[in-house]
């Protein structure tokens, strides 16, 4: 979501150039495993997240795992997501839950989520690596699946998969429930949140746009001693070629 005057291959350089010592994006496969790790190691820079294949992005479709009858789609591009991974040296796949189908439940599609996860989880603890399952606000993503930051856990705690956990993205869990700092004090001490993620709300701008006090959120997440990363999930506010740099001084303070 950053750096979108560049190329995909050449954003690496550029955000290892901003002083950035790691990186996420949606997805990789459109490129070769080579092409990428070689910019990775060129920019001494960590992978640290990706999607596993979503189904037909251009089409809507945000996911496999809920849905039924593409449970061989869904193991197929799990897959290539763990070849991707051990290509790369990434520790973390997420599982986009997917959308409802036009008169589909929730309920009617809880055992096949339940299923998929369970198999992606065991699948990928084979090669060392986590699955995370994400809630998304349904103003982003209408008729997401997955969308409480309580579901969520109710879920790892029902598959009991010890490399299944929660990616926290505080902007979808702002707009669905608010309530952030006791949301991290709550979750983050179970061991099950792997992954954090920002942007500022409403907008998903730079993190110091917008109602959530992220500096506050920073502190507290050090209090409680959290050691994962945070990815900085955000369009950036200038979107002309150079906006994102230029929109990084909230994060230079911390590079300071």
């Amino acid at each position: 979501m950053l750096y979108q005057e560049h190329a995909f291959l050449d954003r690496f350089d550029a955000a290892a150039k901003d002083g950035f010592k790691a990186v996420e994006y949606l997805f990789p496969y459109a490129f070769a495993k080579a092409d990428i790790a070689a910019r990775l190691k060129a920019n001494g820079l960590q992978q640290v997240l990706f999607n596993a294949p979503p189904g037909n992005w251009d089409a809507g479709e945000r996911g496999l795992a809920c849905l039924p009858g593409r449970e061989a789609e869904f193991r197929v591009g799990m897959a290539q997501a763990l070849d991707y991974a051990a290509a790369l040296d990434c520790p973390r796949i997420h599982v986009m839950a997917g959308s409802l189908p036009a008169g589909a439940t929730h309920a009617a599609l809880r055992a096949t989520y339940l299923g998929n996860l369970r198999w992606a989880a065991q699948a990928a603890a084979k090669e060392g690596r986590d699955v995370l399952i994400e809630p998304i606000n349904t103003r982003d993503i209408p008729g997401f699946y997955l969308n409480r930051q309580d579901v969520a856990h109710a879920i790892l705690a029902e598959l009991a998969e010890p490399n299944l956990k929660v990616q926290l993205d505080l902007y979808h869990c702002q707009i669905v429930e608010g309530d952030l700092a006791m949301k991290i004090r709550q979750y983050l001490p179970t061991g099950k949140v792997g992954h954090i993620q920002i942007a500022g709300v409403p907008m998903r701008h730079e993190p110091d746009l917008g109602e959530i006090n992220h500096d506050y959120l920073f502190a507290l997440l050090d209090e409680l001693g959290y050691r994962g990363w945070i990815g900085c999930e955000y369009r950036p506010a200038d979107a002309s070629a150079g906006g994102t740099s230029r929109g990084l001084g909230w994060f230079k303070r911390y590079l300071r």
